[in-house]
This record gives C-alpha cells, sequence and structure tokens, in this order.
C-alpha cells in the first residue's frame, strides 16, 4: 500500500488557538500581545480559516481518484506544519496503517528547498520511531502540471467574464518572502513567474495586461519582496482602469491570506481608490486540482499496470 500525505501550513482552529499557532510559526516563542490581538481580529473578520477543512477534503477526493474503482491501493492523510493535525500524526496513522512508501506533498506548487525546508524537518522528524523499511519521498516542484496551471486559467477567465470589460489589468500575486531568503532563491521565484507566465498563455491574456504582485508580508522591520498588491493599485487607478483582477497563484485553498489580505485588506484599499476588486476562485477541492495532485503522486512512485489499478 502506498500512503500519501497531503502537507500544508496550518491554521488556528479556534481564536483561543491563534497564541499557540504563532508561537508554533515564531519557532516556539511566545507571539506579541498586540500581533495575537491583530490575528484574532483578522480571524474573526472573516470567520476563521477553512484551510483544514479544504485539506482534508482534497485528501479525500486525492485518495478517491488514486484508487478509482479497484479499492484500496493509496492511503492519503494530511498533516499541517503549525496546528493540528501535525505532520508528524499524518505519518503515524500512514505507518499504522501498513503502508511501506509515503509520498509527501507540499500543498504549495513551487519549490525551494530552503523555503520549504520545515517541511522536511518536520518529515525527518517524524519518521524518527516509525522504522526504517518505510521509504518517504517529497514531491518537489508541481506547478509544471497541465491540469492545475489548466485549472488556474479556467479560474481566471471565469473571473474575467464576471468582471466585465475586456481590458481589464490582473494582477498575478504570491506570498512575499524577506529580501534576505529571496535572493538566495533565484529559481523559486523564477518558479512563479513562469507560473504566471503559464496562466496568462492559457487564458489568453496578452501581457501587456498583466502584472506580478506579492501579498502577505510578515509583521518583521526585515525589508521583504516587491511590490506589494496595494503598492500597484494606485497606478492603475490613475492610468483610468475602476476594476482589478487579482489571480493567486501559489495558494491553492482559501484561509486568511485569501479571505483576509485579499478580500478585506486588498479590497478596501482598491475601494479607497475608487476601484472594484475581483478575485478569482481558488481551486480548493476542483477536480483539476485534484488531478494535478494524483499527477504529482504518480511521478515521484510511478506504478506498475496491476498494482492499485494505475498504469505506469
Amino acid at each position: 500500500m502506498i500512503g500519501v500525505l497531503l502537507m500544508s501550513f496550518g491554521t488556528a482552529a479556534t481564536l483561543d488557538d491563534v497564541p499557540a499557532y504563532l508561537a508554533s510559526v515564531r519557532g516556539g516563542g511566545p507571539a506579541p500581545d498586540e500581533l495575537v490581538a491583530e490575528f484574532q481580529r483578522r480571524f474573526a473578520r472573516v470567520g476563521g480559516s477553512p484551510l483544514t477543512r479544504i485539506t482534508r477534503d482534497q485528501a479525500v477526493a486525492l485518495e478517491t481518484l488514486l484508487n478509482g474503482a479497484t479499492g484500496a491501493g493509496y492511503l492519503v492523510r494530511v498533516g499541517m506544519r503549525h496546528a493540528q493535525p501535525f505532520i508528524s500524526k499524518g505519518m503515524r496513522e500512514l505507518a499504522e496503517a501498513g503502508v511501506d512508501r509515503v509520498v509527501a506533498v507540499i500543498l504549495s506548487p513551487q519549490y525551494s528547498d530552503v523555503i520549504m525546508g520545515g517541511y522536511l524537518r518536520a518529515i525527518a522528524t517524524a519518521r524518527e520511531g516509525l522504522g526504517d523499511d518505510i521509504d518517504v519521498r517529497v514531491v518537489r516542484a508541481w506547478y509544471d502540471v497541465d491540469d492545475f496551471l489548466d485549472g488556474l486559467a479556467g479560474r481566471l477567465v471565469a473571473a474575467l467574464q464576471r468582471a466585465g470589460p475586456d481590458d481589464l489589468p490582473v494582477l498575478f500575486t504570491a506570498h512575499s518572502l524577506p529580501r534576505s531568503v529571496a535572493d538566495g532563491e533565484p529559481g523559486y521565484i523564477q518558479q512563479l513567474f513562469d507560473t504566471a507566465t503559464a496562466v496568462a498563455e492559457r487564458a489568453h491574456l496578452p501581457h501587456e495586461r498583466w502584472q506580478f504582485a506579492y501579498q502577505s508580508a510578515g509583521h518583521t522591520r526585515e525589508p521583504w519582496l516587491a511590490p506589494d498588491i496595494k503598492d500597484l493599485l494606485p497606478d492603475l487607478r490613475a492610468r483610468g482602469h475602476r476594476t482589478v483582477v487579482v489571480a493567486p497563484v501559489q495558494f491553492l485553498s482559501d484561509h486568511l491570506e485569501v479571505l483576509y489580505d485579499i478580500d478585506v485588506a486588498a479590497r478596501e484599499e482598491a475601494e479607497g481608490l475608487g476601484m472594484k476588486l475581483v478575485r478569482t476562485d481558488m481551486l480548493n477541492c476542483d477536480p483539476a486540482l485534484i488531478r494535478a495532485l494524483a499527477t504529482a503522486v504518480k511521478r515521484e512512485i510511478p506504478v506498475p499496470l496491476g498494482e492499485a489499478g494505475v498504469a505506469r
């Protein structure tokens, strides 16, 4: 049996869980009271984050697709870096179920050993005590999978149709990074741009109509990658645009960085300029994303014909 572990950043389940969640994100140290209060305010404003629920739903859909009509062969579980269910719990569940191979998939299609290092360390820690007879592999970049890119392009086309005029500007976004980290990871940054370019091409969006921007910069004093999405809105308004479409190309699910940072904070910035902000729907459990995840898994461990009913 092959185990699959879907790994995500995690989220606080309730407002009371925010301090522990932020402490985990910060490496174990308690977050300042003002930061805890601000995150609690954001969580309350959007009614909490559905990330864990969506990730569980993605796991169910992926297991169903991988197994098809043939029955057991793959077992899919969920593991979070900074909240329950932790990566260690997901790994333990797979080991107890008797899997001999595990494919761990980070739910971020672009990859860097440094930026995703926390997942690698969590996997290494989770393996301790589980024995050496389980082959664990971590999927690296899978942003180039056609189903993933087609899914994003479909969401973009739908958003453009909802928004109205044919010449609307589009801002592709990804989570910002500290400049000191990004400078050492040019390949990762290129993956983000390559994703945006591929989605624009599939959506037949001319290059002059889109720009790349960052969002959700951290609460630290060091410089983070720019331009931030909010930095580009004034210029778009000055050029006569009254509507802008925002299309995240790194996030897969609705969560705080989407529901608050875009839908609340960026939208309020746009409205203050007399603009309307339209966001593409997240993929969540879209069949295209589930097919892309299945492709990423099979690329890591091709399964011969007859095993789990899946052809190599």
